[in-house]
């Protein structure tokens, strides 16, 4: 079972068979995500085993950001509700910082590509996959 605000994802899962849950909200049209009041409330209903989340910006002291209050506040809230937590990411996002943060660098893991920033080479939250496989 799926539970997304993102309704181009949730076209997707349904696709190929997968049960999906929508949460209500305003659809921001720039990201194709629900947000706003209506969708931290639904998700303060449910408690999810893992979560994926976008970023804008990754930064060890500022940590996760986005430049958007509204999906600042639900990626925040779902955080949250995650027994474990995934930050999915290029490598184009490390030591960059959008307006709002959601989470903290030590809340997720980091699944990336290949990562040549040495600030980051101590890191045990980040996973680099290879680009090539």
């Amino acid at each position: 079972v799926f539970v997304t605000d993102a309704t181009v994802h949730a076209k997707r899962l349904a696709q190929k068979g997968f049960r999906v849950l929508v949460l209500g909200g305003e659809m921001k049209l720039s990201t194709e995500a629900l947000v706003g009041a209506e969708t931290v409330t639904a998700l303060c209903r449910y408690n999810f085993t893992k979560g994926f989340f976008g970023t804008n910006g990754i930064s060890l002291h500022h940590g996760f950001s986005t430049p958007d209050i509204s999906e600042a506040l639900v990626k925040e809230q779902a955080v949250r509700q995650c027994r474990e937590r995934f930050v999915l990411s290029d490598a184009s996002k490390f030591s960059k910082i959008s307006p709002v943060t959601f989470a903290r660098f030590s809340d997720a893991v980091v699944i990336t590509t290949s990562l040549d920033d040495s600030r980051y080479q101590n890191c045990t939250n980040i996973f680099e996959v290879d680009k090539q496989q």
